[in-house]
């Protein structure tokens, strides 16, 4: 009789027990890097939950973006971002984006008035991934993150670089990424590929960008795809087959000649459903569109689930 009572009871322990180890699981299965475990120093900042992001063409519907999410990374993200004249279209979009669709996209240095924080061009010693150098920006960055210690994310763009650069090249801007997420465990670091140059798929930018890409996806990091974003229009047509450039003229008919543009295309097919706005060595659709992804990438960082 005795060991009929405690049957139930001994059930019923091993039924709680293994209700709290289940429960247990989720405590990380959404704050991961690519390997289950967040970032494993267990400092990651509490705002990007360890988010990991491939920020493309798929990433510039703006109106996907939930408004509570831009609202949550104005408050929560401080942004410093190096770059020279390509890397402006973010800005330069941005600020285009304002205009176009009212302040919940503000931004500035400070985010002050309920704005985003976004530092733009904050460094001192380089000016951007392969100006004056390949490796002075950085040291630049940490100069600059060991004065600023609100800063939370990094993000620094190239401008023509990727075209000339070597294999080798590429490894040392990845190493000095990574070393850079070692040291400094609460910041996340954004990675980029180069902008178009005419060369097409079989020309050293494609391959150097790949080189990026398949880092990226390999080992869990952000990454902002400059390249791939200018490969389509908003309806996702592909143009990269196209021989496409950063200015978005393309090969119409296959004879390796640039002969039209698809930004011009579409805006012209399109009147009202962008905006004009600086874009360096560009079109303003391009800018509309690096603009878009800025802001989907600063929703991901600030723990959006898209």
């Amino acid at each position: 009789m005795k060991r009929s009572k405690l049957c139930p009871i001994f059930f019923s322990v091993l039924f709680v027990i293994g209700m709290m180890i289940g429960c247990g699981d989720d405590t990380n299965g959404t704050n991961t890097n690519g390997n289950g475990n967040g970032n494993g120093n267990g400092n990651e900042n509490e705002y990007n939950s360890g988010q990991t992001a491939t920020i493309n063409h798929n990433a510039t519907d703006l109106s996907r973006i939930p408004a509570a999410w831009i609202t949550t990374a104005k408050q929560n993200l401080h942004i410093a971002y190096g770059h020279t004249s390509h890397g402006s279209q973010l800005i330069d979009g941005m600020t285009g984006l304002v205009q176009f669709k009212g302040d919940l996209y503000a931004f500035n240095n400070g985010g002050s008035n309920g704005a985003l924080d976004l530092r733009d061009t904050p460094f001192s010693g380089a000016s951007d991934l392969g100006n004056p150098d390949r490796t002075s920006w950085a040291n630049a960055t940490r100069d600059y993150l060991d004065n600023h210690s609100d800063i939370n994310v990094v993000i620094w763009s190239w401008c023509g670089q990727v075209s000339s650069a070597t294999e080798n090249d590429i490894n040392t801007y990845l190493d000095l990424m990574n070393d850079l997420e070692n040291d400094y465990p609460n910041v996340r670091f954004v990675y980029m590929t180069g902008h178009l140059d005419g060369s097409g798929l079989t020309g050293n930018l494609h391959l150097r960008n790949e080189q990026i890409r398949n880092y990226c996806q390999a080992h869990g990091k952000v990454l902002y795809d400059f390249a791939d974003i200018e490969s389509y229009d908003p309806d996702g047509t592909y143009f990269g087959d196209k021989i496409p450039n950063d200015n978005c003229d393309y090969d119409s008919n296959s004879d390796g000649t640039q002969d039209a543009n698809w930004a011009q295309e579409w805006q012209n097919a399109h009147p009202g459903e962008w905006y004009n706005c600086s874009a360096a060595h560009s079109q303003p659709l391009n800018g509309n569109r690096k603009a878009y992804a800025a802001w989907w990438l600063w929703a991901r960082l600030a723990g959006w689930n898209e």
